[in-house]
């Protein structure tokens, strides 16, 4: 049982958006898609929790099929790492779930078989986690509240490439920050499988201006599928050279 490449957004940010369209109707479309919306929320560690703040969070996931977590700064780290593996194992459980309808019916999922065989599958489900390929855009909320917290974002990351470089299977990063200076997103770091780079790159982030997280992840659906573009045209290019001879 293969699952191919598991495909993941990853949003950290730390306030409600405040332009463009409904950023849960556009996770929606993302999930539609293959791709997993996961959202961490930032909060400082005097900050009062803001109910429109926490519902959107755990909207933005519920429709793009993810995982949600809210989480003090302090703590961001091990939630990152926490949040990327569970939404792993969701997105492998109900991949397993569709293969078991399959096979046995609409009317059974993985939680109807006794316990027995439902651990049996866990193992299998852990054990893809593992080796199946993982791409993860990084999205990061840049606005004006967050400038105390990108170093906080900076670290986590780092973490999270180091523990995820412990897998069999293969890793793709890239990272992107919003509001763009002149597009929804701008780069911050290009597809690589890991994130030791980002050392140099974050420290010139500059926090700023409003929160268009809707048109954010939809800019960063378009990434996985430019991608896909980019390595196709790499590909064509190399079976011309073959057939050329040169």
């Amino acid at each position: 049982m293969k699952s191919g490449t598991l495909k993941q957004i990853l949003l950290l940010t730390d306030g409600c958006s405040n332009k463009g369209e409904d950023p849960s109707a556009v996770a929606a479309i993302a999930s539609q898609q293959g791709i997993t919306v996961n959202v961490i929320g930032i909060l400082d560690d005097d900050q009062s929790e803001s109910p429109d703040g926490l519902q959107e969070v755990e909207d933005i996931a519920l429709s793009g099929g993810g995982v949600s977590q809210i989480v003090y700064s302090e703590n961001l780290s091990q939630t990152v790492q926490m949040v990327t593996r569970q939404a792993m194992t969701q997105t492998l459980q109900g991949f397993v779930n569709k293969e078991l309808r399959q096979i046995l019916g609409d009317q059974q999922s993985m939680e109807d078989l006794d316990p027995e065989k439902r651990g049996e599958i866990m193992e299998v489900v852990e054990d893809l986690g593992e080796t199946s390929d993982l791409e993860v855009v990084v999205l990061v909320d840049t606005s004006a509240s967050m400038r105390d917290k990108l170093q906080t974002v900076k670290e986590a990351l780092m973490d999270l490439s180091i523990s995820l470089n412990s897998r069999v299977g293969r890793n793709r990063f890239c990272i992107y920050s919003f509001p763009g200076k002149r597009k929804e997103i701008d780069l911050i770091l290009d597809w690589s499988p890991k994130l030791d780079s980002i050392s140099s790159v974050f420290p010139k982030l500059s926090s700023g201006g409003i929160t268009p997280t809707g048109p954010a992840i939809r800019a960063a659906m378009y990434q996985f599928s430019k991608k896909n573009l980019l390595r196709s045209l790499r590909h064509e290019d190399e079976y011309g050279i073959e057939e050329s001879g040169y």
